[in-house]
Protein backbone atom coordinates (compact mmCIF):
# COMPACT_ATOMS: atom_id res chain seq x y z
CA UNK A 1 0.00 0.00 0.00
CA UNK A 2 2.63 2.50 -0.91
CA UNK A 3 1.93 6.44 -0.61
CA UNK A 4 -0.08 6.26 2.50
CA UNK A 5 1.02 7.73 5.77
CA UNK A 6 -0.13 6.99 9.26
CA UNK A 7 -2.35 10.20 9.42
CA UNK A 8 -4.49 8.44 6.88
CA UNK A 9 -5.40 5.79 9.26
CA UNK A 10 -7.77 8.00 11.14
CA UNK A 11 -5.09 9.31 13.33
CA UNK A 12 -3.19 8.76 16.04
CA UNK A 13 -4.46 5.70 18.31
CA UNK A 14 -5.75 7.02 21.63
CA UNK A 15 -8.37 6.23 24.37
CA UNK A 16 -11.66 4.57 23.84
CA UNK A 17 -14.69 5.91 25.45
CA UNK A 18 -16.29 3.73 28.60
CA UNK A 19 -19.19 1.68 27.21
CA UNK A 20 -21.63 3.83 29.90
CA UNK A 21 -20.28 6.93 27.80
CA UNK A 22 -21.00 5.42 24.63
CA UNK A 23 -24.34 4.64 25.71
CA UNK A 24 -25.27 7.88 26.77
CA UNK A 25 -24.43 8.78 23.65
CA UNK A 26 -27.00 6.25 22.16
CA UNK A 27 -29.37 7.28 24.81
CA UNK A 28 -29.35 10.89 23.62
CA UNK A 29 -29.74 9.91 20.36
CA UNK A 30 -33.02 8.52 20.72
CA UNK A 31 -34.32 11.24 22.80
CA UNK A 32 -35.17 8.93 25.83
CA UNK A 33 -34.84 9.67 29.54
CA UNK A 34 -31.50 10.18 30.71
CA UNK A 35 -32.18 9.30 34.38
CA UNK A 36 -32.99 5.79 32.79
CA UNK A 37 -29.65 5.49 32.78
CA UNK A 38 -29.13 4.78 36.30
CA UNK A 39 -30.57 0.99 35.91
CA UNK A 40 -28.25 0.06 33.03
CA UNK A 41 -24.02 -0.74 33.97
CA UNK A 42 -21.64 -1.73 31.41
CA UNK A 43 -18.69 -3.90 32.87
CA UNK A 44 -14.92 -4.30 30.90
CA UNK A 45 -12.79 -2.69 29.36
CA UNK A 46 -11.69 -2.88 25.51
CA UNK A 47 -9.68 -4.53 23.84
CA UNK A 48 -11.66 -7.58 24.21
CA UNK A 49 -11.20 -8.72 20.31
CA UNK A 50 -8.19 -7.65 18.50
CA UNK A 51 -8.89 -4.15 16.76
CA UNK A 52 -7.29 -0.94 17.29
CA UNK A 53 -11.04 0.11 17.00
CA UNK A 54 -13.60 0.21 20.74
CA UNK A 55 -15.73 -2.55 18.82
CA UNK A 56 -16.21 -3.82 22.08
CA UNK A 57 -17.60 -0.59 23.21
CA UNK A 58 -19.45 -0.45 20.33
CA UNK A 59 -21.16 -3.95 20.62
CA UNK A 60 -21.68 -3.62 24.55
CA UNK A 61 -23.21 0.00 24.28
CA UNK A 62 -25.62 -0.76 21.68
CA UNK A 63 -26.94 -3.96 22.68
CA UNK A 64 -26.94 -2.32 26.17
CA UNK A 65 -29.32 0.54 24.65
CA UNK A 66 -31.47 -1.84 22.98
CA UNK A 67 -32.14 -3.76 26.34
CA UNK A 68 -32.74 -0.37 28.66
CA UNK A 69 -35.28 0.51 26.22
CA UNK A 70 -36.92 -2.17 26.16
CA UNK A 71 -37.29 -1.65 29.78
CA UNK A 72 -38.88 1.44 29.45
CA UNK A 73 -41.49 0.06 27.64
CA UNK A 74 -42.24 -2.06 30.40
CA UNK A 75 -41.87 0.32 32.89
CA UNK A 76 -44.74 2.37 30.92
CA UNK A 77 -46.99 -0.40 31.10
CA UNK A 78 -46.48 -2.09 34.36
CA UNK A 79 -44.53 0.33 36.61
CA UNK A 80 -42.11 -2.40 37.01
CA UNK A 81 -38.50 -1.35 36.97
CA UNK A 82 -35.44 -3.20 35.72
CA UNK A 83 -31.84 -3.26 36.00
CA UNK A 84 -29.94 -4.25 32.84
CA UNK A 85 -25.92 -4.93 32.68
CA UNK A 86 -24.09 -6.28 29.71
CA UNK A 87 -20.68 -7.45 29.64
CA UNK A 88 -18.21 -6.41 27.20
CA UNK A 89 -16.61 -9.71 26.59
CA UNK A 90 -19.84 -11.22 25.75
CA UNK A 91 -21.58 -8.44 24.09
CA UNK A 92 -18.30 -8.59 21.72
CA UNK A 93 -18.98 -12.32 21.39
CA UNK A 94 -22.35 -11.91 20.62
CA UNK A 95 -21.62 -9.92 17.75
CA UNK A 96 -19.31 -12.59 15.92
CA UNK A 97 -21.90 -14.32 14.07
CA UNK A 98 -20.91 -17.73 15.78
CA UNK A 99 -22.98 -20.98 16.07
CA UNK A 100 -23.02 -24.61 15.24
CA UNK A 101 -25.92 -27.11 13.87
CA UNK A 102 -25.34 -30.19 14.76
CA UNK A 103 -21.73 -29.44 16.01
CA UNK A 104 -21.11 -27.95 12.48
CA UNK A 105 -19.45 -24.70 11.63
CA UNK A 106 -21.85 -23.86 8.68
CA UNK A 107 -19.06 -22.05 5.75
CA UNK A 108 -20.86 -18.38 5.87
CA UNK A 109 -18.71 -16.63 2.85
CA UNK A 110 -19.03 -17.64 -0.44
CA UNK A 111 -15.44 -19.35 -2.09
CA UNK A 112 -14.82 -15.85 -4.62
CA UNK A 113 -16.07 -13.15 -1.77
CA UNK A 114 -13.80 -11.29 -0.23
CA UNK A 115 -10.28 -8.64 -1.11
CA UNK A 116 -8.58 -8.23 -4.29
CA UNK A 117 -5.53 -6.13 -5.40
CA UNK A 118 -6.56 -4.70 -8.78
CA UNK A 119 -4.27 -2.87 -11.76
CA UNK A 120 -4.26 0.61 -10.37
CA UNK A 121 -0.33 2.21 -10.35
CA UNK A 122 2.10 0.50 -8.10
CA UNK A 123 -0.92 -1.89 -6.65
CA UNK A 124 -2.32 0.52 -4.56
CA UNK A 125 -5.81 -0.44 -5.27
CA UNK A 126 -8.28 -3.34 -4.26
CA UNK A 127 -11.86 -4.17 -3.83
CA UNK A 128 -13.63 -6.44 -2.19
CA UNK A 129 -16.52 -8.34 -3.57
CA UNK A 130 -19.79 -10.18 -1.71
CA UNK A 131 -20.52 -13.47 -4.19
CA UNK A 132 -22.84 -14.93 -1.35
CA UNK A 133 -25.83 -14.81 -3.35
CA UNK A 134 -25.64 -16.06 -6.56
CA UNK A 135 -27.08 -13.20 -8.95
CA UNK A 136 -24.47 -10.95 -7.17
CA UNK A 137 -21.45 -13.42 -8.03
CA UNK A 138 -22.77 -13.94 -11.70
CA UNK A 139 -23.34 -10.23 -12.45
CA UNK A 140 -19.57 -9.95 -11.57
CA UNK A 141 -18.15 -12.56 -13.46
CA UNK A 142 -20.02 -11.56 -16.39
CA UNK A 143 -18.42 -7.67 -15.70
CA UNK A 144 -14.98 -9.70 -15.84
CA UNK A 145 -15.69 -11.78 -18.65
CA UNK A 146 -15.36 -15.16 -16.43
CA UNK A 147 -18.10 -18.11 -16.61
CA UNK A 148 -20.70 -17.42 -14.52
CA UNK A 149 -22.00 -20.24 -12.06
CA UNK A 150 -19.67 -21.79 -8.92
CA UNK A 151 -17.07 -23.24 -11.16
CA UNK A 152 -14.91 -20.13 -11.78
CA UNK A 153 -12.09 -19.84 -9.17
CA UNK A 154 -10.38 -17.15 -6.76
CA UNK A 155 -7.56 -17.29 -9.47
CA UNK A 156 -9.47 -16.57 -12.23
CA UNK A 157 -11.17 -13.49 -10.94
CA UNK A 158 -7.30 -12.36 -9.43
CA UNK A 159 -5.95 -11.95 -13.17
CA UNK A 160 -9.22 -10.87 -14.52
CA UNK A 161 -9.03 -7.53 -12.19
CA UNK A 162 -5.51 -6.68 -13.38
CA UNK A 163 -7.37 -4.85 -16.06
CA UNK A 164 -9.17 -2.89 -13.84
CA UNK A 165 -8.69 0.47 -11.80
CA UNK A 166 -10.05 -0.22 -8.26
CA UNK A 167 -12.73 2.53 -8.79
CA UNK A 168 -13.52 2.12 -11.86
CA UNK A 169 -14.27 -1.44 -11.29
CA UNK A 170 -16.90 -0.16 -8.26
CA UNK A 171 -18.81 1.88 -10.37
CA UNK A 172 -18.96 -0.45 -13.15
CA UNK A 173 -20.46 -3.36 -10.55
CA UNK A 174 -22.72 -0.59 -9.08
CA UNK A 175 -24.41 0.06 -12.96
CA UNK A 176 -23.70 -4.19 -13.51
CA UNK A 177 -26.11 -4.86 -10.69
CA UNK A 178 -23.28 -6.66 -8.32
CA UNK A 179 -21.91 -5.75 -4.75
CA UNK A 180 -18.48 -4.25 -5.07
CA UNK A 181 -16.27 -1.59 -2.85
CA UNK A 182 -13.18 -0.03 -3.62
CA UNK A 183 -10.74 0.42 -0.81
CA UNK A 184 -10.44 4.08 0.59
CA UNK A 185 -8.45 5.91 3.57
CA UNK A 186 -10.88 7.65 6.48
CA UNK A 187 -9.29 10.37 4.52
CA UNK A 188 -10.37 9.30 0.88
CA UNK A 189 -14.15 8.03 2.23
CA UNK A 190 -14.47 11.68 4.12
CA UNK A 191 -13.94 13.50 0.74
CA UNK A 192 -16.23 11.65 -1.06
CA UNK A 193 -20.00 12.91 -1.84
CA UNK A 194 -21.29 10.62 -0.54
CA UNK A 195 -19.20 10.03 2.42
CA UNK A 196 -20.01 14.11 2.73
CA UNK A 197 -23.72 12.75 3.01
CA UNK A 198 -23.16 10.20 5.58
CA UNK A 199 -21.47 12.99 7.91
CA UNK A 200 -24.49 15.03 7.77
CA UNK A 201 -26.91 12.65 8.53
CA UNK A 202 -27.77 11.28 12.47
CA UNK A 203 -27.19 8.16 13.76
CA UNK A 204 -31.09 7.54 14.28
CA UNK A 205 -32.88 10.00 12.14
CA UNK A 206 -36.72 9.46 13.28
CA UNK A 207 -39.23 11.56 12.10
CA UNK A 208 -43.26 11.44 12.22
CA UNK A 209 -44.92 10.50 8.95
CA UNK A 210 -48.79 11.19 9.66
CA UNK A 211 -51.54 10.89 12.10
CA UNK A 212 -52.81 8.37 14.12
CA UNK A 213 -53.79 8.39 18.15
CA UNK A 214 -51.98 7.21 20.74
CA UNK A 215 -52.00 3.19 20.59
CA UNK A 216 -51.68 1.45 24.05
CA UNK A 217 -50.12 -2.25 24.38
CA UNK A 218 -52.05 -4.82 26.29
CA UNK A 219 -51.63 -4.90 30.24
CA UNK A 220 -48.08 -6.39 31.07
CA UNK A 221 -47.99 -8.60 34.23
CA UNK A 222 -45.06 -7.95 36.55
CA UNK A 223 -43.12 -11.16 35.75
CA UNK A 224 -43.91 -10.90 31.33
CA UNK A 225 -41.18 -9.61 29.30
CA UNK A 226 -41.39 -6.13 28.45
CA UNK A 227 -42.18 -6.42 25.13
CA UNK A 228 -44.98 -9.07 25.55
CA UNK A 229 -47.98 -8.54 22.87
CA UNK A 230 -45.66 -6.35 20.56
CA UNK A 231 -46.40 -7.51 17.16
CA UNK A 232 -43.23 -7.25 14.79
CA UNK A 233 -43.38 -7.52 11.29
CA UNK A 234 -39.93 -8.29 10.20
CA UNK A 235 -38.82 -7.99 6.34
CA UNK A 236 -35.15 -8.63 6.75
CA UNK A 237 -32.78 -10.91 5.13
CA UNK A 238 -29.30 -11.03 6.02
CA UNK A 239 -28.04 -9.73 9.41
CA UNK A 240 -28.39 -6.48 10.75
CA UNK A 241 -32.05 -6.48 10.24
CA UNK A 242 -32.38 -9.87 12.08
CA UNK A 243 -30.27 -9.25 14.61
CA UNK A 244 -32.44 -6.52 15.47
CA UNK A 245 -35.84 -8.08 15.23
CA UNK A 246 -34.10 -11.47 17.27
CA UNK A 247 -33.52 -8.76 20.16
CA UNK A 248 -36.58 -7.59 20.08
CA UNK A 249 -37.79 -11.23 20.06
CA UNK A 250 -35.46 -11.81 23.00
CA UNK A 251 -37.53 -8.96 25.15
CA UNK A 252 -40.49 -10.56 24.28
CA UNK A 253 -42.16 -9.29 21.16
CA UNK A 254 -44.11 -11.61 18.85
CA UNK A 255 -42.18 -11.54 15.72
CA UNK A 256 -43.49 -12.51 12.63
CA UNK A 257 -40.75 -12.86 10.28
CA UNK A 258 -41.56 -12.94 6.08
CA UNK A 259 -39.79 -13.84 3.68
CA UNK A 260 -40.32 -14.04 -0.25
CA UNK A 261 -40.29 -17.77 -1.02
CA UNK A 262 -38.28 -17.07 -4.68
CA UNK A 263 -35.44 -15.07 -2.41
CA UNK A 264 -32.27 -16.96 -1.45
CA UNK A 265 -30.98 -16.64 2.61
CA UNK A 266 -27.85 -17.23 4.41
CA UNK A 267 -27.53 -20.10 6.57
CA UNK A 268 -26.96 -17.68 9.62
CA UNK A 269 -31.13 -17.89 9.81
CA UNK A 270 -30.69 -20.42 11.92
CA UNK A 271 -29.25 -18.07 14.62
CA UNK A 272 -30.94 -14.78 13.63
CA UNK A 273 -34.53 -15.89 13.27
CA UNK A 274 -34.19 -17.72 17.15
CA UNK A 275 -37.83 -16.59 18.91
CA UNK A 276 -39.44 -15.81 15.90
CA UNK A 277 -42.16 -16.75 13.94
CA UNK A 278 -41.41 -17.73 10.33
CA UNK A 279 -44.06 -17.51 7.50
CA UNK A 280 -43.73 -17.09 3.15
CA UNK A 281 -45.40 -14.20 1.72
CA UNK A 282 -45.06 -13.32 -2.18
CA UNK A 283 -45.69 -9.41 -2.35
CA UNK A 284 -45.55 -9.09 -6.12
CA UNK A 285 -49.13 -11.22 -6.38
CA UNK A 286 -52.33 -10.02 -5.50
CA UNK A 287 -52.92 -12.69 -3.18
CA UNK A 288 -49.45 -12.04 -1.08
CA UNK A 289 -50.01 -9.10 -0.48
CA UNK A 290 -54.03 -9.34 0.78
CA UNK A 291 -52.50 -11.58 3.42
CA UNK A 292 -49.57 -9.64 3.97
CA UNK A 293 -52.08 -6.56 4.23
CA UNK A 294 -54.36 -8.45 6.72
CA UNK A 295 -51.35 -9.03 9.26
CA UNK A 296 -50.01 -5.65 9.06
CA UNK A 297 -52.99 -4.36 9.95
CA UNK A 298 -52.19 -5.73 13.63
CA UNK A 299 -48.55 -4.70 13.71
CA UNK A 300 -46.85 -1.92 15.89
CA UNK A 301 -43.86 -2.13 13.96
CA UNK A 302 -42.56 -2.98 10.60
CA UNK A 303 -38.88 -3.22 10.08
CA UNK A 304 -37.08 -3.37 6.48
CA UNK A 305 -34.09 -4.22 5.03
CA UNK A 306 -34.25 -4.50 1.53
CA UNK A 307 -32.60 -2.66 -0.71
CA UNK A 308 -33.91 0.96 -0.81
CA UNK A 309 -36.74 1.18 -2.90
CA UNK A 310 -37.96 -2.16 -3.74
CA UNK A 311 -40.48 -2.35 -1.48
CA UNK A 312 -42.29 1.26 -2.16
CA UNK A 313 -42.60 -0.26 -5.91
CA UNK A 314 -44.81 -2.78 -3.87
CA UNK A 315 -46.51 -0.17 -1.90
CA UNK A 316 -44.65 -0.59 1.54
CA UNK A 317 -42.83 2.46 1.42
CA UNK A 318 -43.42 4.26 4.98
CA UNK A 319 -46.01 7.44 3.80
CA UNK A 320 -48.07 3.96 2.21
CA UNK A 321 -47.50 1.87 5.64
CA UNK A 322 -49.25 4.61 7.16
CA UNK A 323 -52.22 5.14 5.33
CA UNK A 324 -52.30 0.83 5.35
CA UNK A 325 -52.15 1.12 9.38
CA UNK A 326 -52.25 4.12 10.97
CA UNK A 327 -49.67 4.32 14.30
CA UNK A 328 -47.42 2.22 12.82
CA UNK A 329 -43.31 1.93 13.68
CA UNK A 330 -41.37 1.70 10.58
CA UNK A 331 -37.78 0.96 10.78
CA UNK A 332 -35.57 1.30 7.33
CA UNK A 333 -32.15 -0.34 6.60
CA UNK A 334 -29.67 1.48 4.13
CA UNK A 335 -26.23 0.72 3.45
CA UNK A 336 -24.82 4.17 2.83
CA UNK A 337 -27.92 6.32 4.04
CA UNK A 338 -31.00 8.03 2.74
CA UNK A 339 -29.02 11.01 0.60
CA UNK A 340 -26.11 11.29 -1.16
CA UNK A 341 -25.22 9.63 -5.21
CA UNK A 342 -24.96 6.27 -3.28
CA UNK A 343 -28.39 5.89 -1.30
CA UNK A 344 -29.80 3.35 -3.34
CA UNK A 345 -26.33 1.34 -3.81
CA UNK A 346 -26.30 -2.32 -2.27
CA UNK A 347 -23.86 -2.73 0.01
CA UNK A 348 -22.97 -5.14 3.21
CA UNK A 349 -20.95 -4.97 6.17
CA UNK A 350 -17.89 -5.95 4.57
CA UNK A 351 -18.12 -3.80 2.01
CA UNK A 352 -18.99 -1.00 3.99
CA UNK A 353 -15.67 -1.35 6.10
CA UNK A 354 -13.78 -1.33 2.85
CA UNK A 355 -15.41 1.54 1.30
CA UNK A 356 -15.16 3.92 4.30
CA UNK A 357 -11.63 3.35 5.11
CA UNK A 358 -12.22 0.74 8.14
CA UNK A 359 -9.75 -2.19 6.61
CA UNK A 360 -6.95 0.56 5.31
CA UNK A 361 -7.07 2.43 8.93
CA UNK A 362 -6.88 -1.49 10.60
CA UNK A 363 -4.15 -2.27 8.18
CA UNK A 364 -2.10 0.30 9.66
CA UNK A 365 -2.60 0.02 12.82
CA UNK A 366 -1.65 -3.01 12.75
CA UNK A 367 1.41 -1.89 10.38
CA UNK A 368 1.59 -4.56 7.92
CA UNK A 369 0.11 -6.84 5.61
CA UNK A 370 -2.80 -6.29 3.56
CA UNK A 371 -6.05 -4.54 4.04
CA UNK A 372 -7.37 -5.87 7.48
CA UNK A 373 -11.04 -6.63 8.36
CA UNK A 374 -12.66 -5.38 11.47
CA UNK A 375 -12.74 -8.59 13.89
CA UNK A 376 -16.45 -9.51 13.26
CA UNK A 377 -18.96 -7.43 11.70
CA UNK A 378 -19.40 -4.93 14.16
CA UNK A 379 -21.23 -2.48 11.90
CA UNK A 380 -23.77 -5.10 10.77
CA UNK A 381 -24.58 -6.28 14.95
CA UNK A 382 -24.90 -2.52 16.33
CA UNK A 383 -26.57 -1.38 13.66
CA UNK A 384 -29.31 -4.15 14.19
CA UNK A 385 -29.19 -3.36 17.86
CA UNK A 386 -29.64 0.16 17.12
CA UNK A 387 -32.45 -0.75 14.83
CA UNK A 388 -34.51 -2.06 18.07
CA UNK A 389 -33.40 0.76 20.27
CA UNK A 390 -34.92 3.15 17.57
CA UNK A 391 -38.18 0.96 17.30
CA UNK A 392 -38.56 0.81 21.05
CA UNK A 393 -37.88 4.84 21.35
CA UNK A 394 -40.11 5.54 18.97
CA UNK A 395 -42.80 3.12 20.07
CA UNK A 396 -43.02 5.16 23.08
CA UNK A 397 -43.50 8.31 21.26
CA UNK A 398 -46.16 6.54 19.60
CA UNK A 399 -47.53 5.63 22.97
CA UNK A 400 -47.63 8.72 24.36
CA UNK A 401 -47.96 11.51 21.42
CA UNK A 402 -49.60 9.50 18.72
CA UNK A 403 -48.80 9.30 15.29
CA UNK A 404 -47.21 7.68 12.59
CA UNK A 405 -43.23 6.93 12.59
CA UNK A 406 -40.02 6.43 10.67
CA UNK A 407 -36.95 5.40 11.86
CA UNK A 408 -33.86 5.17 9.65
CA UNK A 409 -30.44 3.70 10.10
CA UNK A 410 -27.78 2.85 8.05
CA UNK A 411 -24.13 0.82 8.19
CA UNK A 412 -22.47 3.83 7.00
CA UNK A 413 -23.66 5.97 9.86
CA UNK A 414 -22.72 3.36 12.24
CA UNK A 415 -19.27 3.05 10.98
CA UNK A 416 -19.15 7.02 11.95
CA UNK A 417 -20.03 6.23 14.90
CA UNK A 418 -17.52 4.06 15.59
CA UNK A 419 -14.49 6.29 14.73
CA UNK A 420 -15.64 8.89 16.93
CA UNK A 421 -14.56 6.41 20.25
CA UNK A 422 -11.90 6.66 19.23
CA UNK A 423 -8.40 3.88 18.59
CA UNK A 424 -7.67 1.31 21.60
CA UNK A 425 -3.81 1.68 22.49
CA UNK A 426 -2.14 -1.83 21.91
CA UNK A 427 -5.66 -3.22 20.65
CA UNK A 428 -4.16 -6.26 18.90
CA UNK A 429 -2.63 -7.78 21.88
CA UNK A 430 -6.04 -9.05 23.07
CA UNK A 431 -6.20 -13.24 23.11
CA UNK A 432 -7.93 -15.13 21.42
CA UNK A 433 -11.40 -15.37 23.10
CA UNK A 434 -13.27 -18.36 24.99
CA UNK A 435 -16.96 -18.90 23.50
CA UNK A 436 -17.71 -21.53 25.81
CA UNK A 437 -18.98 -19.75 28.69
CA UNK A 438 -21.48 -17.48 26.65
CA UNK A 439 -23.29 -20.16 24.29
CA UNK A 440 -26.52 -21.98 24.90
CA UNK A 441 -27.99 -25.27 22.84
CA UNK A 442 -31.65 -26.06 21.73
CA UNK A 443 -33.35 -27.46 19.48
CA UNK A 444 -34.22 -26.01 16.09
CA UNK A 445 -35.71 -26.73 12.90
CA UNK A 446 -32.21 -26.47 11.46
CA UNK A 447 -30.90 -29.30 14.13
CA UNK A 448 -29.33 -29.02 17.10
CA UNK A 449 -28.69 -25.26 17.36
CA UNK A 450 -25.38 -23.86 19.65
CA UNK A 451 -24.76 -19.88 19.68
CA UNK A 452 -24.55 -17.06 22.35
CA UNK A 453 -27.14 -16.27 24.71
CA UNK A 454 -28.45 -12.56 24.89
CA UNK A 455 -25.63 -10.76 26.54
CA UNK A 456 -28.13 -8.13 28.06
CA UNK A 457 -28.86 -9.03 31.78
CA UNK A 458 -32.45 -8.11 32.99
CA UNK A 459 -32.98 -8.28 36.52
CA UNK A 460 -36.65 -9.21 36.85
CA UNK A 461 -37.29 -10.61 33.65
CA UNK A 462 -34.54 -12.29 31.48
CA UNK A 463 -34.10 -11.98 28.34
CA UNK A 464 -34.20 -15.01 25.95
CA UNK A 465 -35.88 -16.63 22.90
CA UNK A 466 -39.09 -18.33 23.55
CA UNK A 467 -39.19 -19.68 20.04
CA UNK A 468 -36.68 -22.02 17.99
CA UNK A 469 -35.71 -20.70 15.34
CA UNK A 470 -37.08 -22.54 12.39
CA UNK A 471 -37.01 -22.44 8.10
CA UNK A 472 -38.81 -19.69 6.14
CA UNK A 473 -42.41 -20.56 5.63
CA UNK A 474 -42.39 -23.03 8.61
CA UNK A 475 -45.69 -21.13 9.95
CA UNK A 476 -48.75 -19.31 8.66
CA UNK A 477 -48.89 -15.82 7.88
CA UNK A 478 -50.78 -14.91 10.98
CA UNK A 479 -50.33 -13.68 14.82
CA UNK A 480 -50.15 -15.82 17.59
CA UNK A 481 -53.85 -16.44 18.52
CA UNK A 482 -55.40 -14.63 15.83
Amino acid sequence: MPGLTPSESGGAPGRSESGAAALAQLWSHAGLPQAALQRASCTGTDPVLASSFAVGTAAQACIAAAALAATEVGLLRNAVQQQVCVDMLHAALECCSYFRVDGRAPDIWDKLSGLYPCGDDGGAGWVRIHTNFAHHRDAALRLLRLPQGDATQREAVQHALRAWRAADFEAAAADAGAVVAALRSFDEWDEHAQGQAVARQPLLRIERIGDAPPRTLPPLARHSKPLHGLRVLDLTRILAGPVGTRALAAYGADVLLVNAPHLPNIEAIADTSRGKLSAHADLRSEAGRAAFDKVLRDAHVFVQGYRPGALARLGYAPQQLAVLRPGIVAVSLSAYGNAGPWSERRGFDSLVQTATGFNLAEALAFGSGPPRALPMQVLDHATGYLMALGAQATLLRQMREGGSWHVQVSLAATGQWLRGLGRVDGGFVASKPDFKPYLETSSSGFGELTALRHAAQLSVTPAGWDRPSVPPGTHALEWPGA
